[in-house]
């Protein structure tokens, strides 16, 4: 699989597009549940370009290795009041403007506080998927660490989003066995690996039709940033090490609309979902931590006319996040 164009060829059942984006149908304040080669988010280019998001410039701050105590200096400060709802009318204004489903889920870290945006079914997760390989890699050498052959090979999937690294991994993990079973002990309850890598009537590896809820995605991203019985610190030090550093053209999404300085630990994923590259199922994951702000967030679009659209509407959303949690 080359790291250019492509589709992956599929109607995705119960995610047509409606004209207009879902917007708030379910939002809750609450502590929620514990709930060739080269790169593709999973099939597309690499050079997919950092868009002008409203609220300030996308970027990628703080150096990687940073220890999570570190990089919550000043969002320790806060106290346990509680949060006004990121998903506001100025949300929901936007989205109106804008086509495809947008499912989203926000974790405060400090205040333990969530919200939802949408409700609508469990949307393929592209390259997203590639953390929860990850984890499940780390989970399964129970202490050890991984290889030096998996670490490169974990690098390359996380920092480039390359596939036949994460294909490799994939794997090496056990496939949808394996992360099915860490999925269960993480506390996941509406994802459901992919059965197939290499599936019929679609051109890119099959684990990025796993399918998954954002909330979900909280859920995984949770046992990376905070202490667990899964991961150990050392683990999700180095897990946060990679997500800090993704290839500078890939770094669009929740990083929309945060300053220069704050820390961003995120993944991307990205597909073409018919023959025509008209529907495009973009996806953005991660922490963001630093000026006041510590949190978690997780956006699934599907119904995208194009890559560049899709990106705008993450990274317009993630921006309007951002501003509502100062």
């Amino acid at each position: 699989m080359t790291s250019g164009a492509g589709g992956g060829r599929r109607t995705v059942a119960g995610a047509a597009v409606t004209g207009v984006a879902v917007i708030a149908l379910a939002v809750a304040a609450c502590g929620g549940p514990g709930s060739g080669s080269g790169s593709s988010g999973v099939g597309t280019s690499d050079s997919a370009a950092s868009p002008a998001a409203p609220g300030g410039a996308t970027s990628i701050g703080a150096p990687s290795g940073r220890a999570v105590a570190q990089q919550r200096t000043t969002a320790q400060q806060r106290t346990t009041a509680r949060q006004a709802d990121p998903f506001s009318a100025a949300v929901q204004e936007y989205l109106v403007g804008r086509a495809g489903t947008v499912l989203a889920a926000v974790y405060d870290v400090q205040t333990g506080q969530s919200w939802q945006l949408g409700d609508g079914p469990a949307q393929d997760e592209a390259s997203v998927v590639k953390v929860d390989i990850l984890e499940t890699l780390l989970s399964e050498s129970d202490g050890a660490g991984l290889s030096a052959q998996s670490q490169s090979l974990a690098q390359q999937m996380i920092e480039d989003s390359d596939n036949d690294a994460a294909t490799a991994l994939w794997d090496a993990a056990g496939g949808a066995d394996g992360l099915g079973a860490y999925n269960a002990q993480a506390g996941l309850t509406m994802t459901t690996p992919s059965p197939c890598v290499v599936c019929v009537d679609f051109p890119w590896p099959g684990w990025g039709l796993t399918t998954t809820v954002p909330y979900d995605q909280i859920t995984l991203l949770k046992r990376i940033i905070g202490p667990s019985s899964l991961l150990t610190s050392a683990e999700r030090s180095y897990a946060l090490s990679l997500l800090e550093n993704v290839t500078p053209d890939q770094a669009w999404g929740i990083s929309g609309g945060v300053p220069a300085g704050v820390t961003v630990a995120l993944k991307n994923g990205w597909l073409p979902l018919n023959d025509d590259d008209t529907d495009w199922q973009i996806n953005s994951e991660g922490w963001v931590s630093g000026d006041g702000r510590d949190y978690l967030i997780s956006v699934l679009t599907t119904g995208n006319p194009d890559e560049q659209y899709g990106i705008d509407t993450v990274s317009g959303l993630s921006a309007l996040v951002w501003t509502a949690l100062g």
